[in-house]
């Protein structure tokens, strides 16, 4: 039996997204140094790309920036077509910040 909780990301860190083009910018900015590595170790470029399957994205890459406590994204090929083009209802990508930071994962000690 687990004695861990789940966390979502929203508890570990605050972000913000955008477009450039028809590829979505997910930034995503820890806390503190504790929640920044549990990111580093959890919220991995295959974990976001599985999370936006529905997007269609190409690829998706993570960049760390640990000095300033941060994680940035980059969904590829992420936004139909970009703000010109497409038909969905966030043609920039300013909602993914919000979805990303429902993502939950399982740790097994977190102390709040």
């Amino acid at each position: 039996m687990s004695t861990g909780k789940t966390v979502r990301v929203r508890e570990l860190a605050s972000a913000r997204s955008g477009d450039k083009g028809n590829h979505a910018n997910i930034g995503v900015v820890a806390h503190d140094e504790d929640a920044y590595a549990l990111l580093v170790s959890r919220l991995t470029a295959v974990r976001v790309q599985d999370f936006f399957r529905s997007l269609g994205a190409s690829r998706v890459e993570r960049y760390e920036l640990p000095r300033a406590l941060a994680l940035n994204f980059m969904l590829y090929d992420a936004l139909a077509g970009g703000a010109s083009q497409s038909l969905r209802i966030d043609t920039q990508g300013k909602l993914l910040a919000t979805a990303l930071l429902d993502l939950t994962f399982h740790v097994d000690a977190w102390d709040e």
